[in-house]
């Protein structure tokens, strides 16, 4: 079974975006339970980072406009096996995107804290 993992940087961000937009704990978790069916949901940036547009209902602007999910699938060891971090959340209305260097330093803290 995979198991989801929240890093401190992730879990700043969802309170911080969870006040700003009451439904975005539950889509979490709702793409929580998507990421157990399925680890490798999103994008492929590289280094086993995946990147997922997240629909936020409250905002009205649906995935394109939404949210971002960065997870590190490094300790996926079989579609059923292992575990995924959850790096970071951002809202794409703040922030277009995460440079390279902003996403290796998530990494190696979400690393860290394991």
């Amino acid at each position: 079974m995979i198991e989801i993992k929240l890093s401190p940087v992730f879990r700043k961000d969802l309170k911080r975006l969870g006040k700003k937009y009451r439904s975005l704990p539950d889509e979490v978790g709702q793409l929580i339970d998507e990421l157990e069916a399925n680890p490798y949901l999103g994008t492929d940036l590289g280094d086993n980072v995946r990147k997922i547009r997240l629909g936020i209902t409250s905002k009205g602007k649906g995935k394109r406009g939404g949210a971002r999910v960065l997870t590190d699938t490094e300790a996926v060891v079989s579609i059923n096996e292992g575990h995924i971090t959850l790096l970071t959340l951002y809202d794409k209305s703040e922030r277009e995107t995460l440079t390279d260097t902003e996403i290796k330093e998530l990494l190696r803290l979400s690393r860290y804290y394991k």
